[in-house]
């Protein structure tokens, strides 16, 4: 019986530990993206003279264990790891110009995350739209570029997640995110929308239907959909 209530106690020590790391992972993302993020804009320079703060977090985010059924923990642990780590990715090869010249950026540079060796395209790709049917991951995942939507200066948490995904949803799609050109009657889109089309027109949507759901100004139905091209220079400071 002793050795049950060892076991007991030890297991339930583990699982303090880890929601211990988890609490302490959001916290010190939020001290970082305050410090280091302005306007949608990192503070490249300043982390890559003093690495610090990033190493510890990503150290943080090493040992922590989130649970797919724990939702809004899980979602909001990987959209501030994948941000953290596309940092993290600059960081190594800084200065640069953007993160497609650097090879294998999104592919093949692996990040030790959630007790997982990890790629961004995975993050993304597996572990949250994989998962997920929610469009509105495309508008805080930030990849590092100017064509992104803009990076938030602070961390996204799980007892808020949903109003930050709707918030910047609607700051995007009633900003730089789409251009109206009621003369030519179209829509002109950031290829975020080309290329995850399937994410903008779930359950029978269409682009339009998405936009509108989110745009002050609805867009009429008949309107075309154009896609302008990406910018792919860092969001640097």
């Amino acid at each position: 019986m002793k050795s049950y209530i060892l076991l007991g106690l030890f297991i339930l020590g583990s699982v303090s530990i880890k929601a211990q790391d988890l609490n302490v992972f959001f916290t010190k993302a939020d001290t970082f993206f305050k410090a280091n993020v302005a306007d949608g804009k990192v503070a490249y320079e300043t982390i890559y003279k003093n690495q610090a703060a990033l190493t510890e977090l990503l150290e943080i985010a090493k040992g922590s264990v989130v649970n797919k059924q724990e939702a809004s923990k899980y979602q909001a642990f990987w959209i501030n790891a994948y941000n953290l780590s596309v940092i993290k990715g600059i960081i190594d090869n800084y200065p640069t110009n953007s993160p497609l010249d650097i090879a294998g950026f999104f592919d093949e540079t692996t990040y030790a995350l959630g007790g997982k060796d990890i790629t961004l395209n995975d993050i993304e790709h597996k572990l949250l739209r994989g998962q997920f049917n929610d469009a509105r991951f495309h508008f805080v995942l930030v990849c590092g570029a100017l064509g992104c939507p803009p990076l938030i200066n602070s961390a996204y948490v799980p007892d808020t997640l949903d109003n930050q995904l709707e918030t910047q949803t609607k700051l995007a799609i009633n900003g730089d995110f789409l251009r109206v050109n009621e003369k030519k009657k179209r829509v002109e889109a950031s290829q975020i929308m080309e290329w995850y089309k399937e994410d903008f027109t779930m359950n029978g949507e269409t682009e339009i239907d998405f936009i509108n759901r989110y745009r002050t100004d609805k867009v009429p139905s008949n309107f075309k959909i154009k896609y302008f091209p990406y910018n792919w220079k860092v969001n640097k400071q």
